[in-house]
């Protein structure tokens, strides 16, 4: 009976040690998350194999670095140079993701905080490259999507190896100096109005041209009209015009000799 107490307390303690070195081994990788071992005793950061999301064992000697893997984004505001070496800036958002097989050699050859160590050097190249190229008239009134097309694929080569991917660049805002921004926006006032003019002049041209080939058309019609006219026809006319007129009920019709063109001369219309 004396022996139990010297036998059960090493027991406890392997139990406890036990415990300890089970939940110090065990790992959760959350959703969306991608886990490398980092092997103190062996060469570091295991580039051979990413772990995938649920629950892992791990010697407890080693670590589990986590980073998320689903796609991400980051925004930021740059200062950059116009074409003309005018301050511009620009307010964007994007969209990355790291490659998921080679999470271990991104950690291994760019650290744990890779988005400041080689994501925003790519950016901020990628962002003075394009702008760099325009005008601060052109970056104001440019589609914005030939902007962040041109961004995306400048940072698509600079990152191209890296095992880091860019999906999409959002422009959302080019903010240029207050008196640069307010000339060009008399600019394109004074230019819209003037389209404007001569839209409306080129309206009333087009009237005034439909109004002379309608009268060119009527004058064209009267002129054949008279000259089919004949003195016959002009007579047979008369005459039927004659003939209903007498048939009217409102008026008694007395035909007496006829004229010097040959008509009948109506007398007593009521």
């Amino acid at each position: 009976m004396d022996k139990l107490p010297k036998i059960g307390l090493p027991l406890v303690v392997i139990i406890i040690i036990l415990l300890i070195l089970i939940v110090k081994s065990a790992v959760t990788i959350g959703p969306g998350e991608g886990g490398v071992i980092f092997e103190r005793l062996g060469n570091g950061i295991n580039t051979e194999k990413t772990y995938g999301e649920g629950f892992h064992i791990v010697a407890p000697w080693n670590d589990m670095i986590i980073r998320k893997v689903r796609q991400q984004s980051i925004s930021d505001q740059m200062n950059v140079l116009s074409v003309n070496g005018l301050e511009v800036k620009v307010n964007g958002t994007v969209w990355y993701e790291p490659e998921y097989s080679k999470l271990g050699l991104l950690i291994k050859t760019k650290g744990e905080d890779y988005e400041r160590e080689l994501l925003d050097p790519a950016i901020n190249a990628a962002a003075r490259s394009v702008v760099g190229r325009y005008t601060p008239e052109q970056l104001y009134s440019s589609k914005r999507d030939v902007i962040e097309q041109e961004i995306l694929d400048e940072v698509t080569k600079l990152l191209n190896g890296q095992y880091l991917k860019v999906k999409r660049v959002l422009v959302e805002d080019v903010q240029l100096p207050p008196t640069i921004r307010q000339a060009i926006e008399r600019k394109l006032k004074q230019e819209q109005e003037s389209l404007e003019y001569e839209f409306r002049l080129v309206t009333a041209a087009k009237e005034a041209e439909k109004q002379i080939i309608e009268a060119k058309g009527k004058a064209d019609a009267n002129k054949l009209l008279s000259a089919s006219l004949t003195d016959k026809i002009l007579q047979d006319k008369g005459i039927e015009a004659t003939v209903k007129l007498s048939e009217s009920s409102n008026s008694k019709v007395i035909v007496i000799g006829s004229g010097d063109s040959g008509m009948p001369i109506i007398l007593g219309n009521q």
